[in-house]
């Protein structure tokens, strides 16, 4: 696969088809979920403190839910940074997991250059996510515990268990609809607490409501930035900004640089050397 694309299909899984044009690194990257990352061209680095990974073009790794990552996206020789996300709906590793048996991956596996059955296999799964009018669902969700089965092959397998921290849960709450008018009362009644009990159990784990809303717009603002062609004031309005320069004052205070920056527009030349420094 070439090119962006972001597609969810319920009941089956979520796909991103990624792309950069200048070297970035990010601090606190969220992985909520088991996801496959396919390294298309360039390089991804991945750091936290269990440890460093790097994964190639024509590589994959292998990524158990529930971590925070630095994460630096280099471009190939030729100038090219593009990789393809891979995430299951629950119901999937849930039914896969009744079927084998073993320990199950708890941070990440750098599993190398993909098998060519393998890679077919990813590519058959991303499809299944992208064509609903033509693979039923039961053939895709067959498609991607294929996927599952070659993890399993090379020893990786994925819990659908989820032991979720309170502000995990906040975090996933506002996932669903981050263009949302969150209020605290209304996250509250969602989560079946009061307003106190929100703020206290969010700032006894650090954070606060206001704190996750913004990092969450920002994640998945700059996830659009990256797999789609939307224009930033789009973007803006995806995640619940609707002036786009406000925006951009977000990002570039959570990341170290302009949404302009993933797409290789840095302004000048020193900003463009900047982008690797900044950001942690």
């Amino acid at each position: 696969m070439s090119g962006k694309a972001l597609l969810s299909r319920p009941g089956v899984g979520f796909t991103a088809s990624v792309a950069q044009s200048c070297d970035l690194r990010f601090s606190r990257i969220a992985v909520d979920r088991p996801t496959l990352i396919v390294i298309d061209w360039g390089t991804k680095i991945l750091q936290a403190p269990a440890g460093r990974w790097s994964i190639d073009g024509g590589e994959a790794v292998a990524i158990a839910g529930g971590q925070t990552f630095d994460v630096t996206n280099r471009l190939s020789p030729r100038g090219r940074y593009g990789a393809r996300w891979l995430v299951w709906d629950p119901s999937v590793l849930a039914d896969f997991e009744r079927g084998v048996e073993g320990a199950t991956l708890t941070d990440v596996a750098a599993l190398g250059p993909l098998d060519v059955g393998f890679a077919a296999a990813v590519d058959r799964a991303i499809e299944a996510i992208g064509e609903p009018e033509r693979v039923p669902e039961a053939v895709a969700r067959h498609r991607l515990t294929e996927v599952l089965v070659w993890l399993s092959l090379q020893g990786v397998r994925f819990s659908s268990a989820e032991s979720l921290s309170f502000s995990a849960r906040v975090r996933r709450l506002i996932e669903g609809a981050a263009d949302a008018r969150w209020t605290a009362a209304e996250v509250a009644r969602r989560l079946a607490v009061s307003e106190a009990t929100l703020r206290r159990r969010l700032s006894a784990e650090g954070t606060s409501l206001g704190d996750l809303l913004v990092d969450v717009r920002m994640a998945q603002g700059l996830l659009l930035l990256q797999s789609t062609d939307f224009p930033v004031n789009r973007v803006a309005l995806e995640v619940g900004y609707e002036s786009a320069s406000r925006f951009a004052i977000r990002f570039r205070a959570r990341f170290g640089f302009p949404p302009t920056a993933i797409r290789g527009h840095a302004r000048d030349g020193v900003e463009r050397a900047a982008l690797l420094s900044v950001a942690g």
